[in-house]
């Protein structure tokens, strides 16, 4: 009984679609109803069966519709977006696998080289090792400090994959190079230790040596000191700050320098230095003061002034001046 409703129900349904349409439009004519709806009754025709049980079930058939996924069509074949964007912006391209290593610190998935036109690179490894192995009077471990190489080694290949930029500021780029410097020299003493001078190297020259490699550039011990640091900061004050691994060298700065810490350093540096009597002996109508005020002259402009900015004794305009013999043994 079900069954023959439903037939019933769906014969008046196709009549009904074919006399609806008219309004005030011309009513269509025989010849112009659509095939389509003699077609729909053969379809209904041939799925409903002759006799129909009680138990028959009857398959509703539905006209094609597109498939819709928020109102977007998807034609057929196509495979649907679970959740299609709605932003206009294509997404960036995936950082290919194979770099994946090159980015595994980077926490906003950047490579080094992009990082490297913006950022600094950390000094904290320099700092711990500077911590434990360089004493306030600037005494080094060195013996300490060979057991912990591979942590040099390691802050060294932040320096080389991390160059200086034109973006830094210019206290960033002159703590990267002292820094450099300092750290380098130690790499060149371990490499070579147990010695008892830095001028045991090399023939005597281990600072015209080109073996320091950052970014895509060597340096020797010299380009970095009197090729970049001199001529370009011109900052007398970095003659107390790199250090040359020596005895009568000035006291090598057990913290890493940084952009906010330079200029404090800088000066607490300068003064500690030429009031210790270890390296610079001032009276008022005399001196016997390091050899470094003798090589580099030019930087200081007029040494008296120079140094009564710093000494507690101030130096009489004509106090005589002379230097010191310079102790070449390791600083440790």
């Amino acid at each position: 009984m079900r069954t023959a409703f439903f037939y019933s129900l769906l014969l008046s349904c196709a009549v009904w679609a074919c006399q609806s349409g008219t309004s005030e439009k011309q009513s269509p004519t025989a010849e112009s109803v659509p095939d389509s709806t003699e077609s729909a009754i053969t379809k209904v025709d041939t799925l409903i069966p002759e006799n129909p049980g009680e138990d028959t079930k009857v398959e509703e058939v539905k006209p094609y519709t597109p498939n819709r996924v928020d109102d977007v069509v998807v034609l057929p074949g196509t495979a649907k977006n679970s959740s299609p964007s709605t932003d206009p912006t294509p997404q960036a391209r995936p950082v290919p696998a194979k770099q994946g290593d090159a980015i595994e610190n980077n926490s906003q998935g950047v490579a080094p080289d992009v990082l490297a036109k913006d950022t600094p690179p950390s000094h904290e490894k320099w700092q711990a090792l500077l911590q434990k192995f360089v004493d306030s009077n600037g005494k080094v471990n060195y013996q300490g400090l060979a057991g912990n190489k591979a942590e040099l080694e390691a802050y060294l290949q932040i320096l080389a994959s991390t160059p200086v930029q034109t973006e830094w500021s210019r206290k960033e780029k002159l703590a990267y190079w002292i820094n450099a410097y300092n750290a380098f020299t130690i790499k060149l003493i371990l490499d070579n230790y147990p010695t008892s001078s830095i001028t045991n190297l090399h023939g005597g020259k281990p600072w015209d040596v080109k073996w320091i490699k950052l970014g895509d550039k060597t340096y020797s011990l010299n380009n970095i000191e009197n090729d970049i640091i001199r001529p370009q900061f011109k900052e007398p004050r970095i003659h107390f700050a790199v250090n040359c691994a020596a005895k009568s060298c000035p006291p090598l700065l057990n913290q890493a320098w940084t952009a906010d810490n330079l200029e404090r350093y800088l000066e607490g540096q300068t003064r500690q230095f030429i009031n210790n009597a270890i390296y610079n002996q001032i009276k008022a109508d005399a001196a016997s003061i390091s050899k470094i005020f003798d090589w580099y002259a030019a930087d200081f402009g007029d040494l008296t002034t120079f140094i009564n900015r710093y000494s507690n004794t101030p130096l009489q305009e004509n106090a005589k001046i002379d230097y010191l013999e310079y102790d070449w043994a390791l600083n440790k």
